[in-house]
């Protein structure tokens, strides 16, 4: 057996081994970025609904200032058990 085959049998498992790697950590990163997407978006929607009822009723809104506040709650559990 030539150096070189001998050579390139020695890395290729390597080089294989560093790809599946790759390729995972691509995906993980991926989907955290994914869901991090989601996520804001669903808070952006929740805060957008609660500025549309303060809106069309400003006496509940003053009354219930806690909603706010327990939904970023809510959306900041979530984050912390990820």
């Amino acid at each position: 057996m030539e150096t070189w085959q001998a050579v390139a049998i020695g890395i290729i498992p390597s080089i294989g081994v560093g790809l599946i790697f790759w390729f995972a950590m691509r995906a993980v990163i991926r989907a955290d970025r994914n869901e991090r997407a989601a996520l804001a978006r669903e808070d952006a929607e929740a805060a957008a609904r609660e500025a549309e009822k303060g809106a069309e009723n400003p006496q509940a809104a003053a009354t219930s200032g806690d909603a706010v506040d327990d939904a970023s709650a809510g959306s900041e559990g979530r984050r912390q058990e990820a």
